[in-house]
């Protein structure tokens, strides 16, 4: 299975990897050694480390940015960290633009009154 189509199916399964790219990681690694027929409880910490150095396991990042791609492309794999993110990230650029500032439509008297 390719790393997006994985991804994707562990976002869906389990919705709590959507906020936590450590515990996405942690479960992604998981399953790929188990798709090694290795089993991670009688692994050292030591072979874990191996693996990871010498590339045996996907690279974190590769997973992350992938993550972040499928959450960007499709909004029903975001979290809820991602929406409060981008919604007071929002606000805030509102604000700095100005629309937070209510404007009124009445026009001063500057002593213009015979029009």
């Amino acid at each position: 299975m390719k790393t997006k189509d994985e991804i994707k199916r562990l976002l869906n399964k389990s919705p709590h990897l959507r906020d936590s790219d450590s515990k996405l990681i942690a479960t992604y690694w998981y399953n790929e050694i188990k798709a090694k027929n290795l089993d991670l409880k009688e692994m050292t910490g030591f072979e874990f480390v191996k693996m990871f150095a010498e590339s045996k396991l996907t690279n974190p990042e590769t997973i992350r940015r992938m993550r972040a791609k499928i959450q960007e492309e499709s909004p029903e794999y975001r979290g809820q960290v991602y929406k409060f993110r981008n919604h007071k990230k929002q606000q805030e650029w509102r604000k700095k633009l100005g629309y937070e500032n209510h404007m009124s439509c009445k026009v001063p008297n500057i002593g213009y009154d015979e029009y």
